[in-house]
């Protein structure tokens, strides 16, 4: 047993990745720069398994309940060329929900396995309402050809939830699947077998594959072998917790059995762990993907390379890693030694010599004895240790996809396509100085359960089967490098810098006139004509108004900073930069004037935002005439110059003004009638639809300073008023005094008190 202080420490290790992948540029869905196509009507749903054609102009499609043919000829859409409808009828859908599983959820046809089988046919599986169908389709007329004798059972799980692997060589079909309702059986088989061979399936008898999840295959081509790769649970490992071992199984393809002894069983069955593991971690136990790179046509099969990524089994966080697999070391890990089944501890143990014939094919001759050590010595001694390229500790991949391409350099590079759990395809250049994420796309919103993804290198396209339809996605857009710079930056090995068009192009059919860097990155070297300025941008604002200026990164990898020759003479507390990059300051005589935002990236300095920054009580640009409103009447001020003016008005006067400014001072052409203080900050035109200003500077003195004099005088003059009434209230009510001393209240009096009445009164 495995001590749990050992399994603390060991959780502890797996708690950081030494290197992390952080995509230089990001696009959100639907964005203008990066688009995308999505196939989704309404009706199609849960479009999770894809097939290519060899030419890669068709996308097959099983979806829910329908095989659909699309055309994907052109990269900008993607069009409907045929759909089988393919759904299970209502007593089976009933018959289903009778066994404990949901009409919506588990009962319709899920269609998990679409393989060419020849020329002319696809092969084609499906849940069907938790009782696996399959069928045939003529790709000519796209119509369903059902296979009355299939035995779909061991084609495809019960599950739409439960991962299967297929894969098809000279029409016969190779599965890995579970075979039962619970999908607790797992198993691998030939089906469709050629030149009189009996089907081919797993022994049972021993346990030789344990709670397996399966998540891909693959074809030898320069021999019989054809692997499966899953994930399952290591039994050679006896610790409290169990735990799960990522795997590559082998079966020869023309395996027809023994004689006595593993009748119509595979004789050459054999699994072999794959390593992924960075420095002074623990390994990424968990198999998520895999995926076949041929190698250049013309060099040898041994160079196939397949790409895996992983997931760790102990970590709650999104951690995931990439790792790469040699097909010569896989051959070499099942020609080495293996481990023996023991009955009694149902333990695999090393065995002491190596056989000859485990992992081998042709032993349909095999003695008993021979096929009696097959059936226990299935697994292999060492490990096959995959290279790391990178790991992420915050980004959980599910699928990849890789092409292989020539940049300018005419060296090749691998560049893979990883798509996250979280919805983005990250493409990801496999340099010499390690992996780059050169951007992250996003394909889908919804949260998948089971995804497909595949690659037309032909085309230069990407497509995502998702729930919410298929995704196409162009594997380069080199049209967003606005710049040399930029392009180089991005280390693209698809994209370069055209010297001649002055434009960032793809490197088809280009010539060797294109800057391209993968290296290093080198802009001064690459780029030799002087750089673009980034165009001025006026801002016109009021004095003590927010100014907010926006400066957009060129990439996630550069660093932002703002010069000015105002950050020499003034505090840096007066200017706010913000997260996304962004100025912020209020505007005065001493903060307006040049700003400029410096994007470095990479060693290298490039302007990407440049402002002038203006107050409009400086910089009135337009004639018109501005109306005040008064007690009695308008003040119309027909504005010639763009200057302010402060005027004082006689107060004698009886009427409206009208005021001419053909120089700094208004001339009173009317009467007036109280004195007034009017500041004139601008006039614009009623062209332009604007409001007139809120604050202005007059000689030196701002409309607001302006606006408190003119409320402390208006203030006072209502104070003055306020105590004249009191005063002439008071005197009123003391009137004469009477006998005693007393005083009658005067409005109780209406009569003058100067008349007859008064002596009534009194």
């Amino acid at each position: 047993m495995c001590p749990p202080v050992l399994l603390l420490l060991l959780l502890g290790l797996v708690s950081s990745i030494g290197s992390a992948l952080h995509p230089r540029t990001s696009f959100r869905l639907n964005s203008v720069d990066r688009p995308v196509v999505l196939f989704g009507p309404p009706d199609l749903q849960n479009a999770t398994t894809l097939l290519l054609s060899d030419d890669g102009s068709t996308l097959y499609v099983g979806a829910r309940d329908a095989v659909l043919s699309l055309d994907v000829r052109r990269s900008d859409v993607i069009r409907l060329k045929k759909k089988v409808e393919w759904r299970p009828s209502q007593s089976e859908i009933n018959d289903c929900q009778s066994k404990g599983k949901n009409a919506m959820v588990d009962c319709p046809n899920f269609v998990s396995v679409l393989q060419q089988m020849n020329s002319t046919h696809l092969y084609v599986c499906g849940s069907f309402a938790f009782s696996p169908h399959d069928a045939f389709i003529d790709t000519r007329s796209f119509s369903m050809v059902t296979h009355a004798d299939a035995k779909a059972k061991g084609r495809c799980p019960y599950s739409p939830e439960q991962r299967n692997t297929a894969i098809s060589i000279d029409g016969e079909l190779f599965t890995a699947t579970t075979t039962d309702f619970r999908g607790v059986k797992p198993q691998i088989s030939r089906h469709f077998s050629k030149d009189g061979r009996q089907e081919v399936s797993q022994d049972s008898s021993v346990g030789l594959l344990e709670e397996p999840t399966f998540v891909g295959s693959s074809h030898d081509p320069s021999g019989e072998k054809l692997y499966f790769f899953f994930s399952e649970v290591g039994k050679e490992f006896n610790f409290q917790e169990e735990l799960r071992v990522s795997r590559v199984a082998q079966v020869c393809k023309g395996d027809i059995g023994g004689q006595r002894t593993l009748q119509n069983k595979w004789t050459s069955f054999a699994k072999a762990s794959l390593l992924c593991q960075l420095p002074r971690q623990l390994p990424f136990n968990v198999l998520q993907d895999v995926f076949t790179l041929r190698p250049p046509e013309g060099a040898d099969a041994s160079d196939t390379l397949l790409y895996a990524v992983f997931t760790s089994q102990w970590s709650s966080a999104p951690e995931s890693a990439v790792c790469v697999f040699k097909l010569r070391d896989i051959r070499a890990a099942f020609r080495g030694s293996y481990r023996t089944f023991q009955t009694g501890t149902r333990q695999l143990d090393p065995m002491p010599l190596k056989r000859w014939f485990l992992g081998q094919c042709g032993l349909n001759n095999a003695s008993d004895l021979e096929l009696s050590e097959v059936k226990t010595s299935f697994l292999t001694s060492s490990s096959v240790r995959g290279d790391a390229i990178a790991a992420s500790s915050e980004r959980r991949y599910s699928r990849v996809a890789a092409m292989r391409t020539q940049a300018a350099d005419g060296k090749a590079y691998t560049v893979l396509f990883l798509l996250t759990e979280s919805g983005f395809l990250h493409k990801v250049a496999l340099l010499d100085k390690g992996a780059q994420v050169i951007e992250e796309i996003q394909v889908f919103t919804q949260p998948q359960l089971v995804l497909s993804i595949v690659i037309s290198s032909s085309k230069g396209l990407v497509f995502v089967g998702t729930s919410e339809g298929v995704t196409s996605v162009p594997v380069a857009r080199c049209s967003i490098y606005a710049t040399c710079a930029q392009c180089v930056l991005a280390r693209d090995p698809l994209c370069g810098w055209s010297r001649a068009a002055a434009a960032c192009t793809g490197l088809e059919g280009r010539g060797q006139d294109l800057a391209q860097d993968l290296t290093g990155g080198d802009v001064e070297e690459q780029c030799r004509e002087a750089p673009g300025a980034a165009p001025v941008q006026e801002v016109n604002v009021h004095s003590n108004e927010a100014v907010r200026l926006r400066c957009v990164k060129p990439s996630n990898l550069a660093t932002l900073t703002w010069t000015s020759s105002r950050f020499k003479v003034l505090p840096r507390n007066l200017f706010i930069t913000s997260a996304d990059g962004g100025l912020s300051f209020l505007a005065s005589a001493e903060t307006v004037g040049s700003y400029g935002c410096v994007a470095q990236e990479a060693g290298h300095q490039e302007v990407v935002a440049s402002y002038e920054v203006r107050r409009l009580e400086d910089h009135l640009t337009t004639v018109g005439q501005v109306v005040l409103p008064t007690d009695r009447g308008q003040v119309v001020l027909a504005t010639k110059e763009p200057k302010t003016t402060y005027l004082e008005v006689d107060p004698t006067e009886e009427a409206g003004l009208l005021f001419t400014t053909d120089s700094s001072r208004l001339t009173p052409s009317g009467p007036t009638d109280n004195s007034l203080i009017l500041a004139v900050t601008e006039a614009r035109t009623a062209q332009l639809g604007e409001q007139a200003p809120k604050k202005s500077l007059v000689g030196g003195r701002s409309y607001h300073g302006e606006l408190v004099v003119v409320s402390v005088l208006l203030a006072s003059c209502v104070l003055v008023l306020a105590l004249a009434s009191l005063w002439e209230w008071r005197r009123r009510r003391a009137g004469p005094p009477g006998e005693g001393g007393e005083t009658r209240g005067w409005m109780e009096t209406v009569p003058s008190l100067s008349g007859p009445e008064k002596e009534a009164i009194e």
